[in-house]
């Protein structure tokens, strides 16, 4: 069966959260909870929702084939003390593994980040938590549509 190019990014984004992010998160100065995949509502482990859109693509991606795509990662994190700083931590930390890795291990042509917006809690200590979504946009190389 052949792997749709939508799955491949998304996998792409998922490894570089749980490999290259964490390890970034594990070597700042204060504790971070971990990026996981799954049910975890136990407090050492979060589970950011990745979703993908296509585009609308410039003229030149046009003539030169390229597929834009725009994925977004979203945090959401319970009001704590931290929680503020954890959110400028995982925006900062994918930031920094995406310049690392640019292409998403050769599955795109470049991945950039091309906004971040932060949601602090809309009613202070009421169980609403702090979020931050990280979008990016993904162009790949057009394989015979």
């Amino acid at each position: 069966m052949k792997d749709f190019i939508e799955t491949r990014i998304i996998e792409a984004i998922r490894k570089l959260l749980t490999g290259r992010v964490n390890e970034i998160l594990r070597d700042e100065e204060f504790p971070t909870s971990v990026i996981e995949f799954g049910d975890y509502g136990c407090g050492y482990a979060v589970a950011p929702v990745v979703s993908l859109a296509s585009c609308e693509r410039t003229e030149k991606e046009r003539i030169i084939r390229l597929d834009a795509y725009s994925l977004t990662i979203t945090f959401s994190l319970p009001e704590s003390f931290e929680a503020e700083n954890q959110c400028y931590a995982y925006a900062g930390a994918v930031c920094m593994a995406l310049k690392e890795n640019p292409t998403l291990g050769g599955v795109a042509d470049r991945a950039r980040i091309t906004g971040e917006k932060y949601a602090p809690p809309k009613k202070p200590n009421c169980d609403e938590g702090w979020g931050v979504t990280i979008t990016l946009r993904v162009t790949v190389e057009d394989m015979g549509k």
